[in-house]
C-alpha cells in the first residue's frame, strides 16, 4: 500500500523536509504554485536537498520571477482550436484531458495551469475528438495533462476505444509520470486498457534515484505487455546537470527497458530560473556523454521554442550562438527567434 501523499508546506514540515523556520517565508510560493509530492517520491530522498527532494520541496527562490518568463511558455494556448487540445504540427495533437497530477514538479511548464481543474469536461473531450476526427491529416495524439495516468483504468480503457474508432489515428502517445512517482497505479487493469495497437507510453523521470523497484516493475509490466516505452527528462541545474547523473538516468532507464527520447531545455515556467542550465552547458554534456555511452542510451536535447514556435534539437543547424548568452533559433518551418541564457 502506498504511503499518503504530501500536501503543502505544513505537511511538509511535518514530514522533515522542510524547516519549520522557512515556512512563513514559503506560504507566498503555496498561493502561487501548487504543492504535492507522493510517498514514492518521499521514499526516494535520500537527504534534504537532494536531486529527488529539490525537484518537488518548494523554495523561496521561485518567488523570482524574471522578465523573460511565461505563464504559457510553449504556447499551448496560441494553437488550440478547441478547449483542451493543441494543433501545434500538421499530424498531430495535444489533448489535455486533466489538469490534475500525482505530482508537482517546481519547474513544471504548466504549473500555472495544473491542479485548477479536473478532468476536461464531456462535452469538451467530444468537441476535441469530433476535432480529430474531421482532420484526417492528423494521425497521432498525444494524451498529456496534467497527467493522463491519474484517471481510472475503466476511462483510460474508454478513451482508447473512443481514439481507435477514428480511422486515421495510427498512435496514440500518453505522456505521464506514474510509473515512477506512483507505480501503485499501474494495475492490471490499467495496463490491459494501455495494450493496444499504435500505443506508446512516455515516462518523464529526470534522475536514476527516482527509479526504485516499484517503478521498475510497474514499467516492466508494461513493457511485458508489450507496450512501447520512451522517457522524457528535464535539464535541470543542480539536479541532473553532470555527464555522471545523465548517464546514470539513462543506464537505468534502458536497463527498465525504456529508450531515452528527449532531453528538454528547462523551460522559461514562471519561478523557474533557478533551474535552467545554459544551452552550451546542455550542448557540452550531450557532448561528453557521446562515446561514453552508445546511441541506444542517448536522447535529443531540445528547447521548445518560447511562445509555441515548436521543438527543435539544440544542434548548430537550429541553434547559433550570438555571444553573451544570446542564441538565434531556427524553428522547423526555418523562422528565426532570439533566445537568452539565464544569467550567471
Amino acid at each position: 500500500m502506498a504511503e499518503r501523499a504530501i500536501n503543502g508546506v505544513a505537511e511538509m514540515v511535518a514530514e522533515g523536509l522542510v524547516p519549520a523556520g522557512s515556512a512563513a517565508a514559503l506560504r507566498p510560493v503555496e498561493e502561487a504554485f501548487r504543492i504535492r509530492m507522493t510517498g514514492a517520491m518521499r521514499g526516494a530522498v535520500a537527504a534534504p536537498d537532494d536531486a529527488v527532494a529539490r525537484q518537488f520541496v518548494p523554495s523561496v527562490a521561485e518567488l523570482t520571477i524574471r522578465d523573460e518568463e511565461l505563464g504559457d511558455p510553449i504556447g499551448d494556448e496560441a494553437h488550440s482550436p478547441v478547449k483542451g487540445l493543441t494543433h501545434r504540427y500538421p499530424d498531430r495533437v495535444i489533448l489535455h484531458v486533466t489538469k490534475t497530477c500525482e505530482v508537482y514538479c517546481r519547474f513544471c511548464f504548466r504549473r500555472e495551469a495544473v491542479g485548477e481543474e479536473g478532468s476536461l469536461p464531456e462535452a469538451d473531450l467530444v468537441a476535441a475528438l469530433d476535432y480529430v476526427a474531421v482532420n484526417p491529416a492528423i494521425r497521432e495524439v498525444i494524451l498529456t495533462g496534467g497527467d493522463p495516468l491519474v484517471l481510472s483504468a475503466r476511462r483510460i480503457k474508454g478513451l482508447m476505444e473512443r481514439l481507435s474508432s477514428i480511422a486515421h489515428v495510427d498512435v496514440v502517445r500518453i505522456h505521464t509520470r506514474i510509473p515512477v512517482v506512483a507505480p501503485e497505479k499501474v494495475t492490471p487493469e490499467m495496463v490491459a486498457a494501455l495494450r493496444g495497437a499504435g500505443v506508446w507510453v512516455v515516462v518523464h523521470t529526470n534522475h536514476s534515484q527516482e527509479i526504485g523497484a516499484a517503478a521498475e516493475a510497474a514499467l516492466g509490466w508494461l513493457a511485458d505487455a508489450g507496450i512501447p516505452l520512451l522517457s522524457q527528462s528535464v535539464l535541470l541545474r543542480g539536479i541532473n546537470d553532470s555527464v555522471a547523473a545523465l548517464e546514470g538516468l539513462f543506464r537505468r532507464l534502458v536497463g527498465c527497458r525504456v529508450k531515452p527520447y528527449y532531453l528538454h531545455h528547462c523551460d522559461l515556467a514562471k519561478g523557474t530560473g533557478h533551474f535552467r542550465t545554459t544551452i552550451a552547458e546542455g550542448q557540452a554534456l550531450m557532448a561528453g556523454l557521446r562515446g561514453r555511452i552508445s546511441g541506444t542510451l542517448i536522447p535529443t536535447y531540445v528547447l521548445d521554442i518560447p511562445g509555441g514556435f515548436g521543438k527543435v534539437p539544440l544542434v548548430r543547424d537550429h541553434a547559433e550562438p550570438l555571444g553573451d548568452g544570446l542564441w538565434r533559433i531556427t524553428d522547423w518551418r526555418g523562422g528565426l527567434h532570439l533566445y537568452r541564457d539565464p544569467e550567471r
